[in-house]
Order: C-alpha cells, then structure tokens, then sequence
C-alpha cells in the first residue's frame, strides 16, 4: 500500500451501555444503526460505510488481475443462452431462456398443439426500464385461463414487491395491485380474482388480501390478517388439485392453515386446526380429502388423511419413523409424492391411493434430488432435479409405470467440464459429543491426502435448512488450482432429520458452532488439510456461525469469508422494532423476558465476543437495504474487530449501498462477488 492509499477506517467509539438481566453490556458502536432505519441518511454513518468501501477497493486493487480472471472463468462455465426445459400447464408449454450475455431471464410461452413462442416476462427490460441498479423477480404467475399474468419485482433488495396484473395479449400491465407484497399468490378458479400477501413497516407478512380485477386495491378485502401473534408471518398458495387457496401463518415452529375455496375466494376461511405451540403441518388436496404431513406425533413427520367436512380430525396415513424423515408431500391424482432424506441422502417416494409404493432410484450413492416444476395435478411423468457434487444439475422426467428416467437437460458448461477428473466422498467425523457429522467433500482426483493440501469449508446450520452435496461451477475455480472443498452437514440444518435441526437451535444453539470447528479437526486428522489452511465462508445465520468460530477456533482457520452475517445477536434479539425479531425467538430464544436466553446468546453472540487475541484474515459483507440482517452488524462487528485484534492481518469489510440481503442481482454481477471472495482467500493464503 502506498502513502496516498486510504487506511483502514477507524468508527468511533460512543459511549453506549445498558443493562438486562443484571448484566451491564457495553456498545459503543450502537451509533452506526441509523435511528431513521430503513431511512439511513446520517452523514457519520454513511461517511464510515464509504471509507470501508474505500478501503476494500484499495485492498483489492493489486489483486483486480486474479479477479478478473477468476470472473472470466465463472462466466465462461455458464452457458450464455442458457434456457429451461419447457414444461406443459394446460394448453401451454412454459420456459425461460438467457439471451447471450444478458443478465436476466426472458420468460416465455408456446400452445401445446405448435404455435408462435409468446414473450410473458423481459427481465432485462424490466430493469432496464425503471433504472435501477437492483433487479429480483419474485412472483410470475399466469391466471387459469391462460389471459393475464401476476407478477411482482423488487428493485433496490429491500424485499418489498410491487404486484401488478399483464394481459398477456397485450403485453402491458393493467393494473398495479400493491407496491408492499413478499410471497406468493393464488389466483381464483374465476382468473379475476387474486389472492396475495402484504407487509407491514416491520417487514412482516401480516395479512393476505382478495383482489378483484377493475376494483380499486386500496378497497381490497383481508381474507386473513394475523394480529395474535407479531412473529407469524402469511403465505398463501394452492393446492395441487387447484381446488383450494391456502392461507398459512406461523413462525419457525408453529403453523396454523385455512383454507378458501378456489371456485368462491370471497368467501369465509375455513379453519383446518388451530395452532399448538411447536406443531407444525402443511395441507394438499386430491379426491375429495386433504392430506396433511405433520411433526404432531413424531419429531420426522407423519402424513394424515382429513375429510375437509371435518378438516382437523386427521387419519394417520404414513406414521412417523426415526429413519425416514418426511420433508414435503404433493397430492397428485395418481400419486402422493413424499420427499423425504434416509440418513442424509434425498428420496421421493410414490405411493398410490390404494397403499402401494416405491422410491425412485438414483444414478449416484451421493447426490441431492427432488420434485422439480410440476404444475398439473395428472401429468404423464414428474419432473425431478438431480445433481452431486461432480454432477451437473440435471432434469428427468420419471414414468412411474415404467420406473424409468429420462433424461432432459444436463447443465452445459462451455467451457468444459469432465467429471472423471474429480472425486467427491461423504465423511463422518466426530463431533466432540460423540455425534458423527457428515461432511461431504470435492477435489480433484490425485489430490493429496498428507495434511498439506488447503481446503475451503462451507457452513450453515440454521432453520432446518440443509446444505445438500450439490453441483456448483462457482467452487471448480477452488479446485481446479488444487483446493478440496467441503460442505459441513452441522447440527441446526435438517441434513439428518428434523431433530438434527432442534439440536442446534435455541439452547442447544452451541452445538451447531462446535460442529463446525469439530468438522474441520475431522478434515485434518483424514489428513485433507491442516491448521491454519482452511478457508471458511457462510452467510447470514452462517455468518454468524462465522463469527463465532474466529472468535472460538482462531488458529484453524487460514481466511474467513463472512456474507451477510448475523453477527450482532444478542442486540438484535432485543430490538422489537426490528422486521424480522419477534418470530426470530423460537429460533434463538427472546433475551428480553428469558434470562437463561440472554446469557446463552451473549455467549457466543460474535459482536460481544470479539476479544483481544489474533485473527485470520477476514473479508465480510453487507447490503444497505438488507432487511433480514441489518448493514450496522457487518458494520459493528467489523469496527470492535479492527478495534480490538492483536494482529495486522487484512480485514476488509464491503457494503453493497444498493443492494440488500442476496447481494448484487444479475447473474453475472453475483459471480463477481463470487470472483473478489476467492481472490480474497487465494492471495491471503498464498502469504
């Protein structure tokens, strides 16, 4: 760096504190949360923002070559004019397609009986036409009579959607229904009727509203407004027989459903069964029965059987197990469709109404699979998605007469790729409670095996949500220069049941960070890396898990890529005012009435802990208009760092000022992201 260079940005320190629980928390850097938020114009904190964005840009600088050429090897994996297998609703036949460098997606229609290819939706019109920077689609949705589309679209990443209605005889929109919706919608059987969510100024889903094509929205009846319980949130959607709308409001433990006729939108919601704390359940529907999966007697899911006459006295169908854990079923005329994971590894699992059934046999002994776009409720085959981590994401369509798969598309990647030079393998190392943690890993073929070889780490372990052993394009610019990547299957995602995720929430929160660590050390005694040559990377929740593992486990780690993360923990939790708060305590615990919560959270909580010692190399993230996790905890945790560590390794903090939770839009734009990040660990690990 020369003199003329910026330095790193020191944030001030403002005398801040408070006390909960008879404990007395220190925060002097409590300023950079904008009070105004989502209104962030103060000049102090904006002016800090700029700086670290200053200082990362010349940090990067002598590295712009390997960023660039990692960039170019990205994109030149992704086939340019990349297009989706066309898949039949009705009387059409529905895909979309990339034009040659184009950053979003033209999404397109055709008559089943042959006709002229119809232009639905131009993202790359879209947002060019309203000049924004940020462009996300969320909804496309076509009426049941195939005239008008929904459709809804973010353009700054603050995740609230304008929803508007396009004849798509025309080509113009007609109507804007709501510039605050997130979700989903549902159209009534009558294609003038459209059911759909709103947010409230705390970003939560809180109601789901009828509209009527030609009435003014602001007149738009509520079909369903949760007000018992400020951490519930309302989705709508359908079933698959298209008979029922579904309103859904719950937490992360809790759901309650009603249903309302698609045929009479209008009319009263009925009340499938009242919500029980912790139980959880989803409703389908195919002749005449609702069918339910359920965690009411078993912690992995059991499917029921309902007359809607009486539509909370359920019927066990598929009982619970402790090796089968239930994740999804679809109600398809012929078949009920179970996705389900044995010992970590996806299954779909047909059973037919008279109780015969089979699972779906797959090519790989490790690999993700599961139901893909399937819109009829009798279709001739079901669309899947596969993929492992040497596999490309491939479809078939899967005749269950013939129980055959047929093959329809293989991810192309231009630029070349043979599988037979990689190896992929499926670890279980120790975790130090004696739990076995799966740990699925990439490398090239011939990579050594003696401790000397780096690998990249991934995790997350949060909500239920698994990391499947999947395909990525991104992670072969790692391997290819002789890296292992590995994806750690830690407690708190559902990757072996759904008391896998319980274990690492809420007071067993502790085990998921472990996990992580103890992953790592089961890396190194299978002697695929060593101390000190792993790099870490995990976003939001992960980010989190980022931030307590430096704090924890300094010296395993060769480079530490945060996105996003959820690092300010314990202040959040405490913050009501915040979006996403109050239906965030299942997952974590509520600090402000639960003192066991509160000192559990302040224990590993990554802003609180940072402490005086060395830390490796550190890159972290963050977005302006983030709502999920909010731009000042990157911005808090990255100030105490600076403030506080022993040591003079890089640490470099970029905030994305137009941007929010999912960073830059386009695909292109994210690969750059994707570019600075492993030239970040590359040339830190490479000292």
């Amino acid at each position: 760096m020369t003199n003329d260079q910026p330095k790193p940005p020191v944030a001030a320190q403002r005398p801040h504190r408070y006390s909960r629980h008879g404990y007395t928390i220190d925060d002097p850097w409590s300023w950079l949360k904008d009070q105004k938020y989502p209104t962030v114009d103060d000049e102090d904190i904006l002016g800090y923002l700029r700086a670290e964005n200053a200082w990362f840009e010349a940090a990067m600088k002598p590295h712009e070559a390997l960023v660039e050429t990692l960039f170019a090897e990205m994109k030149a994996r992704l086939k340019e004019d990349d297009a989706s297998v066309p898949q039949k609703d009705g009387h059409w036949l529905y895909w979309w397609a990339f034009k040659p460098g184009g950053q979003y997606r033209l999404w397109y229609r055709r008559p089943v009986g042959g006709g002229a290819d119809e232009v639905i939706l131009d993202e790359p019109a879209e947002a060019e036409a309203e000049g924004h920077d940020y462009f996300r689609l969320q909804v496309l949705s076509v009426s049941p009579d195939g005239r008008l589309a929904a459709w809804s679209a973010d353009r700054n990443g603050a995740e609230r959607f304008e929803l508007r209605i396009r004849d798509l005889t025309t080509g113009r929109d007609i109507e804007t229904v709501s510039a605050i919706t997130n979700g989903a919608v549902a159209w009534g059987a009558d294609s003038r009727s459209l059911v759909y969510t709103e947010v409230n100024d705390n970003w939560r889903t809180f109601r789901a509203r009828l509209h009527v094509l030609g009435t003014d929205p602001a007149n738009d009846p509520t079909v369903y407004e949760e007000v018992d319980d400020i951490g519930f949130n309302v989705r709508v959607g359908k079933t698959q027989d298209e008979r029922w709308i579904v309103v859904q409001t719950g937490d992360h433990q809790t759901t309650e459903i009603r249903l309302v006729p698609a045929a009479d939108p209008a009319a009263p919601p009925m009340l499938v069964s009242r919500r029980q704390e912790k139980r959880e359940y989803s409703v389908d529907s195919a002749h005449g029965a609702l069918w339910i999966l359920t965690n009411d007697e078993h912690v992995n899911f059991r499917i029921a059987k309902a007359d809607p006459a009486v539509p909370g006295e359920w019927e066990t169908v598929v009982a619970g197990s402790d090796s089968v854990y239930i994740r999804g079923i679809t109600s398809f005329a012929k078949h009920l469709a179970l996705t389900e994971r044995v010992d970590g590894l996806d299954q779909v699992r047909l059973r037919g109404y008279d109780g015969t059934e089979h699972r779906i046999a797959f090519p790989e002994a490790s690999y993700t699979a599961g139901l893909g776009s399937n819109p009829e409720y009798d279709p001739p085959a079901y669309r899947l998605h596969y993929a492992s981590m040497v596999t490309p994401q491939t479809v078939f369509d899967y005749d269950p007469a013939a129980r055959r798969l047929t093959t329809l598309k293989v991810q192309e990647i231009p630029s070349g790729y043979d599988p037979s030079l990689y190896a992929t393998e499926r670890l279980m190392v120790p975790a130090r409670d004696g739990r076995m943690i799966p740990v699925s890993v990439l490398y090239r073929r011939g990579f050594p095996k003696d401790g000397s070889g780096k690998l990249f780490l991934y995790g997350y372990g949060a909500y239920g949500h698994a990391i499947p052993p999947g395909f990525s394009t991104v992670r072969l610019s790692l391997v290819d220069r002789g890296w292992a990547y590995a994806i750690a299957h830690i407690r708190g995602g559902d990757d072996l049941g759904y008391d896998w995720y319980l274990k690492g929430k809420a007071e067993h929160r502790w085990n998921t960070f472990r996990d992580f660590s103890d992953a790592a050390r089961g890396l190194i005694a299978a002697g695929l890396t060593s101390a000190g040559s792993i790099a870490i990377n995990g976003g939001s929740a992960g980010g989190e898990l980022m931030g307590v593992v430096a704090n924890t486990d300094p010296d395993l780690w060769g480079a530490v890529v945060a996105d996003v993360p959820f690092v300010d923990v314990l202040n959040t939790m405490q913050d009501e005012s915040l979006p996403l708060t109050p239906g965030e305590w299942p997952e974590w615990g509520n600090p402000i009435t639960d003192k066991a919560a509160f000192e559990l959270i302040l224990s590993y909580s990554p802003y609180e802990n940072v402490t005086a010692q060395a830390y490796p190399p550190m890159l972290i993230t963050g977005g302006l208009n983030d709502p999920r996790v909010t731009y000042w905890e990157p911005a808090k945790w990255a100030a105490r760092l600076r403030a506080t560590k022993t040591d003079d390794n890089a640490l470099l903090l970029k905030i994305n000022m137009g941007a929010g939770h999912g960073g830059k839009s386009g695909r292109f734009e994210s690969l750059r992201e994707d570019a600075e990040a492993y030239a970040f660990v590359l040339t830190q690990m490479e000292k």
